[in-house]
């Protein structure tokens, strides 16, 4: 008892300490963060411009390299998006690419998933999305698939569940 007491005294008189490393990893400190060019941005931004659904992935979707890019695929399959408006970038034969893509959306992991040049988000998204039905009302709001291919899809998940 007697040691905190005397611990917790001298601990007020301290210097103060610097910050943790931790904090300095943090994404919402500006000046720690790696500032993609704008080469890589306009690459991006072109890239996720050209068709209406983009996904950044490891591996291809033939062979997809990771479980998560897998099953981004495979969502996607299941909602019956065309090839044709469909394009797929694997990330890991580019490193830039792969680490200019977390910045650009400012999301951490691969695959990452745009709708008509709008970040929707990675794998556990587009799964919750695919549960709920969202995912089905993003792609005919969209355009990408016809309002009665999502409204088979939504019948056979309930025949599934």
């Amino acid at each position: 008892m007697f040691r905190s007491a005397i611990r917790t005294s001298f601990t007020a008189l301290r210097a103060p300490t610097r910050a943790p490393a931790v904090a300095l990893a943090s994404p919402s400190l500006a000046f720690a963060r790696r500032w993609i060019t704008q080469e890589a941005r306009n690459k991006i931004q072109q890239a996720i411009s050209s068709t209406p659904v983009v996904l950044f992935m490891k591996g291809t979707p033939e062979a997809p390299q990771c479980g998560f890019s897998r099953a981004a695929v495979q969502v996607l399959d299941i909602h019956g998006v065309p090839p044709e408006k469909m394009k797929t970038f694997d990330v890991l034969e580019d490193s830039e690419l792969r680490q200019s893509i977390k910045e650009f959306s400012d999301w951490p992991t691969i695959p990452q998933l745009y709708v008509n040049g709008e970040f929707v988000g990675g794998c556990d998204i587009l799964l919750n999305m695919h549960q709920s039905g969202e995912l089905d009302e993003l792609l005919v709001k969209s355009g990408v698939i016809p309002a009665e291919e999502a409204q088979e899809n939504q019948s056979q998940q309930q025949n599934q569940n």
